[in-house]
């Protein structure tokens, strides 16, 4: 079953909609029990690092989490501020993420860019089970990045006054720092090539 964790910081109703409209069925999380029988998780987020931390722990997501995609190997797809929590720790809010990949997350130079990034830039894809094209344009919405420690763990990079990580992926982890749901044809078929991992999702 696919699960769209839905606390205040998110965007779940933005990327339950980009689900139904590619034909999965989906249903929204909002307490850390809920995860119990999931097979696809994905957390988007909008807000800000801290806040996305606090409202985790109010839902009791995160042992949740810890039980599902790191024990279970639930297949899980973070999104904008769902990627950035994945790293260890934010300087957004002075946070403490998850933890479950190693790096931190920093903010663009204002001096050099206009921050928030706001808008489409071209992702430079590895090669992944999730993708079949090797590069594409995404629409993002970020003052911050991660920076993650480990090379391996980059699915995609881009340019905005020098590379950052647009996608990370290790094993059943999957993210990225661009808005799927709001990426067109090109943020979809992300999407569905997510869904479409191990057995696939249920389709309407």
């Amino acid at each position: 079953m696919v699960k769209v964790i839905d606390y205040k910081a998110g965007n779940a109703p933005s990327v339950m909609h980009a689900i139904n409209r590619l034909g999965y069925n989906a249903v929204f999380a909002r307490h850390g029990s809920e995860l119990a029988d999931a097979s696809y998780i994905l957390l988007p987020g909008v807000g800000s690092a801290g806040a996305t931390m606090e409202s985790l722990r109010e839902l009791n997501m995160i042992g949740a989490l810890e039980d599902a995609v790191l024990k279970r190997k639930t297949f899980f797809l973070g999104i904008c501020v769902g990627m950035q929590i994945l790293f260890q720790h934010s300087e957004e809010d002075d946070a403490d993420c998850l933890g479950w990949l190693k790096g931190k997350v920093t903010k663009f130079d204002a001096s050099k860019v206009r921050v928030p990034q706001m808008g489409w830039n071209k992702v430079i894809f590895a090669e992944s089970p999730v993708n079949n094209a090797n590069e594409g344009y995404f629409y993002f919405v970020n003052s911050f990045h991660a920076k993650p420690e480990n090379r391996d763990d980059l699915w995609g990079t881009a340019d905005y006054n020098g590379q950052f990580a647009a996608a990370v992926h290790r094993d059943n982890i999957f993210a990225t720092q661009f808005h799927v749901e709001k990426s067109g044809e090109a943020g979809l078929a992300i999407l569905n090539g997510f869904l479409k991992l191990g057995e696939g999702a249920d389709s309407c």
